[in-house]
């Protein structure tokens, strides 16, 4: 059973609401201050999971009628007929929705698997710029009218924000950095598949918008965010523009947004766009199943990185549809278009010659172990260009995440070895226990030290 990544951090992230707050327009930035106040509040309050009966769809949605205490007053539940209030029913049919695609698609009860009900409040607070899962419920403001409409209106965002309570009870990818962006991204994902099947489109067809009916008139956007072209997504004044990257050569080192989690998941995302369309019909069918596959699968862990990612659905792909299949081919060329994977390496012009690919100095690093009850040390300086493809790739992703430094706040054990990691161009300088290492990365050390 994997841990459980709590998180509460809504479908706005936390730098478009400050750049509302900076933005100039004093309503707007009270409302999205008030929006970041709640937010910060929601995620340090403790969360309590939803009692689980037999199994079955069963949907109740709330009004909060502009308060904060949850889950408010009943105005809908299960088989109760339309409500008169538009967001009731938006939300009532967005849950059903995911349930739905959950159910019939990857055989899956609920949002835990065993049959959760699923609860939603809407009209939570005044001019409340998010929606968000609470670990037992979704929430829903109804915006602030200026740059977001109600959040209600979004089929794929209850979709995203559901999805992130299947990540809770799967995989429990820790919320922060590349672990984070895959945890945003998994929702991301799965949202859309949400909205694609409902509208009935295949992967050609779908707009792989993320939000796209939560922009008020005005604003100079189509979505949150892009997932078939990240960093396109909006250029405002008062939002700023799209930050998200669309390969590894945009990957954002922030301290922010718990390591950039909503931003560096557009390398994630498109790298599933591309895998969806080169596999063409619908993308909840092949792509969707592989991507399910890894979430719900043994292999997976908490701080999983992007490479690990990238290495386990080429696995899903090659176990469900085999090693030479397009599916597989698919999956292997799309985490390779973003940069996750190394390229295979291109011929000379008519010779076949493979083109050495020139330096950087990302490509330098430092491996080095020492302690041990015999207190020997092992050094070796490289270039990631001499190490076999899949070692230089595993390498790339950990000079890109927070995965060595977190890894590095392990205690020490007496007679232990530890091992120092050193890349100047990544500003990484660390020094980690071998008893706090994943066996992953701790073979791939080994492997560099011993070639």
């Amino acid at each position: 059973m994997h841990s459980r990544a709590k998180r509460c951090a809504g479908i706005v992230p936390p730098y478009l609401l400050q750049q509302l707050v900076a933005s100039g327009d004093a309503d707007l930035a009270e409302r999205a201050r008030r929006t970041l106040v709640h937010d910060s509040v929601l995620r340090a309050r403790p969360t309590r999971p939803a009692a689980t009966p037999a199994g079955g769809l069963h949907r109740t949605v709330h009004d909060a009628d502009h308060g904060t205490s949850l889950p408010g007053d009943v105005v809908r539940d299960e088989g109760a007929p339309a409500s008169d209030d538009e967001a009731v029913n938006q939300a009532y049919d967005g849950l059903g929705a995911t349930w739905t695609l959950y159910d019939e698609v990857f055989g899956r009860d609920s949002i835990d698997g065993r049959g959760l009900p699923l609860i939603a409040s809407v009209h939570y607070d005044q001019h409340y710029d998010n929606a968000f899962w609470n670990g037992s419920q979704m929430v829903f403001g109804d915006g602030d009218g200026t740059v977001f409409l109600g959040f209600t209106s979004s089929l794929d965002v209850i979709g995203h924000e559901l999805t992130h309570g299947v990540t809770e009870s799967t995989a429990g990818l820790t919320y922060n950095g590349q672990s984070g962006a895959l945890n945003e991204s998994v929702s991301d994902v799965f949202g859309s598949l949400v909205k694609q099947r409902a509208l009935g489109q295949t992967a050609a067809e779908a707009d792989w918008l993320i939000g796209a009916d939560l922009l008020a008139p005005g604003v100079k956007g189509v979505a949150l965010r892009s997932m078939k072209a990240p960093g396109t997504a909006y250029d405002d004044p008062r939002l700023g523009k799209d930050p998200q990257p669309a390969d590894m050569s945009g990957y954002v080192q922030t301290s922010d947004d718990n390591g950039g989690v909503h931003i560096n998941s557009g390398i994630p995302n498109r790298a599933f766009q591309l895998v969806a369309t080169a596999i063409g019909g619908n993308a909840w069918e092949a792509a969707g199943q592989i991507w399910y596959d890894v979430l719900t699968g043994s292999a997976i862990h908490a701080d999983c990185d992007f490479a690990r990612f990238a290495e386990l659905t080429v696995d899903a792909a090659v176990s469900r549809f085999g090693t030479t299949s397009s599916e597989a081919a698919a999956v292997r060329t799309a985490w390779q278009t973003v940069g996750v994977v190394p390229s295979s390496p291109a011929g000379g012009p008519g010779d076949g010659t493979p083109v050495e690919k020139p330096d950087t100095p990302a490509d330098q690093l430092s491996v080095r172990r020492t302690g041990g009850l015999a207190g020997l040390t092992r050094e070796r300086t490289l270039r990631l260009g001499e190490l076999p493809d899949d070692d230089a790739s595993h390498w790339r992703a950990l000079l890109a995440g927070d995965r060595l430094t977190r890894l590095a706040d392990a205690p020490t054990h007496p007679d232990a070895f530890c091992y120092g990691v050193r890349c100047d161009a990544a500003g990484l300088d660390v020094t980690i226990p071998e008893p706090g290492l994943e066996p992953d990365v701790r073979d791939l050390f080994e492997r560099t030290l011993s070639r």
